[in-house]
């Protein structure tokens, strides 16, 4: 239904608002209380839909649409037992009216119940005129299921309805690629573009499968081809940048998104791929300039601070890197990847303790990789906390069992505490399962490896292999 607007100078409106302003009563057909109930709502002003509504249903108590209309506003103030009550009131009326039905299953989306709204979706289709909503509606309803491949069958039969539906095809190709359908996603879209050669969505989400499939030659093909059909398609610049960044044209990849920026505001994301374009280039001081920008541009983009944390740990000015991690942290602390450019960055500063408790709070974020254990062990260890850096040892082992990494380094420590017995059992395992990493790990130990005992074991281990 086309709504009408109060710039339009409609006089069903204007005669309304009238009305309420000299609080007379004029008689408006059941269709026009429908137009301005339907505005106000599309308006946010609720408070006079309610009014329109009330006062129109005085007029046509028996008025089918108008009760309909009472359903949606019941619906959005989250009435829902009260709307379904009315609906099987109106079912009983007027069974084939496919609103009441379409209605019915938008309560039942809401409440979760998405098999009986998509029954009612159902029945509605058997008494609709136009399909097209609600197919889409049904598109959505096994969307909620996970049903992608039904979901991508009715978002299709949309297209079928009106070819022109681009929210329906890029809900085909979302189902596509929720099914890791990429192959077939391109072989629907390119049966799409025989037909609609000059659809420059089409050719855009053409060149984003083949991206996905790091088809990065076709992919350019595809966005080159939306760019001719629409210079001004932001969307296709953005992509074709991104793909001439996969193949290592930086320059080309830097003037496209300078495009971007071109033909509209200019963004964080923009900023920190020109950043990352002149990383590669090794133009460091173009590369800051743009990390600068992105921060600037968007002060809690957490990415452009670790962006700037990066390239100054490369640089080895550790001190900037603190600075810019902290900004980060300070806006994802559960991010374990910042505790651990914390860690490395307080390690090279000889901050021990700090480091300590960054690679902790890595390991309390679930960050569960081996090399993160062997961090804060060997923190521990240098710390002389040895009983705390034998205890992280042992929670490592029991995900990595026997792991010359985990072994040799408590077979040192405990050397180091004075527990010799433990000491021998792990490095006695130690040399079964990695002789060879012997060579690294005494240079952590020298002491332990200087012991009489302990050279003649490894000797012994040497001389049997």
């Amino acid at each position: 239904m086309q709504h009408f607007s109060n710039n339009e100078g409609n006089l069903p409106l204007s005669k309304f608002e009238l009305m309420l302003k000299t609080n007379t009563v004029y008689f408006f057909d059941s269709n026009e209380f429908e137009e301005i109930i339907l505005f106000y709502i599309d308006n946010g002003k609720f408070s006079l839909a309610k009014k329109a509504l009330e006062l129109g249903l005085k007029q046509h108590p028996s008025s089918i649409i108008l009760k309909l209309v009472k359903v949606e506003m019941l619906i959005l103030d989250e009435k829902l037992d009260k709307a379904e009550k009315l609906l099987d009131q109106l079912q009983e009326i007027e069974a084939s009216n496919e609103e009441i039905h379409i209605q019915k299953a938008t309560i039942h989306s809401k409440r979760g119940e998405h098999q009986k709204a998509i029954d009612s979706l159902n029945t509605a289709l058997l008494f609709a005129n136009d399909e097209a909503d609600i197919l889409s509606m049904l598109g959505m309803e096994y969307l909620f299921l996970d049903d992608f491949d039904t979901a991508r069958f009715n978002f299709a039969k949309c297209l079928d309805v009106e070819y022109d539906d681009y929210s329906s095809l890029y809900n085909v190709i979302y189902c596509y690629e929720m099914m890791n359908q990429h192959l077939e996603a391109i072989d629907y879209l390119k049966k799409y573009i025989d037909i609609k050669p000059y659809s420059e969505i089409a050719w855009h989400q053409l060149g984003r499968q083949y991206f996905s499939m790091e088809n990065f030659n076709e992919a350019l093909i595809a966005f080159d081809y939306a760019i001719l059909i629409d210079e001004y398609f932001i969307g296709a610049h953005l992509e074709k940048a991104k793909t001439l960044e996969e193949l290592q044209d930086y320059k080309e990849a830097i003037a496209f998104y300078q495009a971007t920026m071109e033909l509209d505001t200019p963004t964080s994301f923009a900023y920190l791929r020109i950043g990352k374009c002149y990383e590669k280039l090794n133009d460091t001081k173009m590369a800051i300039d743009f990390y600068n920008k992105t921060v600037h541009e968007d002060p809690l983009l957490d990415k452009g601070w670790l962006a700037l944390t990066e390239i100054f740990i490369s640089h080895g000015n550790y001190q900037k890197a603190l600075y810019y991690i902290k900004k980060a942290l300070s806006i994802d602390e559960e991010n374990h990847i910042y505790w651990q450019k914390l860690g490395e960055i307080n390690l090279n500063l000889n901050l021990f303790e700090e480091a300590s408790r960054a690679y902790t709070k890595c390991i309390e974020l679930e960050d569960d990789r081996l090399e993160m254990y062997v961090a804060l062990a060997d923190v521990l260890h240098f710390l002389g906390e040895f009983n705390d850096a034998i205890q992280i040892l042992i929670d490592a082992r029991k995900k990595y069992k026997e792991h010359a990494e985990i072994t040799y380094r408590l077979a040192g420590l405990y050397f180091l505490s004075q527990k010799n017995s433990e000491g021998f059992f792990f490095l006695e395992n130690s040399l079964k399962i990695n002789f060879e990493y012997y060579h690294q790990i005494r240079e952590m130990f020298p002491t332990v490896f200087a012991r009489e005992e302990v050279s003649c074991l490894v000797e012994k281990y040497n001389s049997s292999k």
